[in-house]
């Protein structure tokens, strides 16, 4: 049996993805996700930044360009909040390219657009030099 990475951690951050949608239900824009979500993150003493700037590499050199993270938690999880009514093959993609160009091993594509709550898990199998 294979062990999950971070499985301990993911599965706090989907209870608390979980008691949000529970409560708040879908239709709601993503900025209101993403506040009770960091309300949520609080009371269960998950660490998280919120909006974090990343920075982006190509062929292991840094590039000025950067992109803000939804939320990193734990130090080491790229956490991405959707609210659509369903999860298109680009989102999957912009997570697992956020992965590749910053070398998070970890990410979560989380989407409470959804009746019910909808997340994905994307490991970073890419070795960097």
């Amino acid at each position: 049996m294979v062990d999950l990475l971070h499985k301990d951690e993911c599965y706090a951050i989907v209870g608390a993805c979980m008691n949000v949608h529970s409560q708040l239900g879908s239709g709601f824009l993503e900025s209101v996700y993403a506040e009770a979500l960091g309300k949520e993150f609080k009371k269960r003493n998950i660490p998280f930044v919120k909006e974090k700037k990343l920075e982006l590499y190509y062929d292991g050199e840094k590039m000025n360009k950067y992109f803000k993270a939804d939320f990193i938690c734990f130090g080491s999880i790229i956490v991405e909040l959707k609210s659509k009514t369903i999860l298109l093959k680009i989102d999957e993609q912009q997570t697992i390219n956020y992965l590749k160009a910053t070398n998070y091993q970890l990410g979560l594509l989380i989407n409470f657009g959804e009746r019910s709550l909808k997340y994905k898990r994307f490991v970073n199998t890419i070795e960097k030099n």
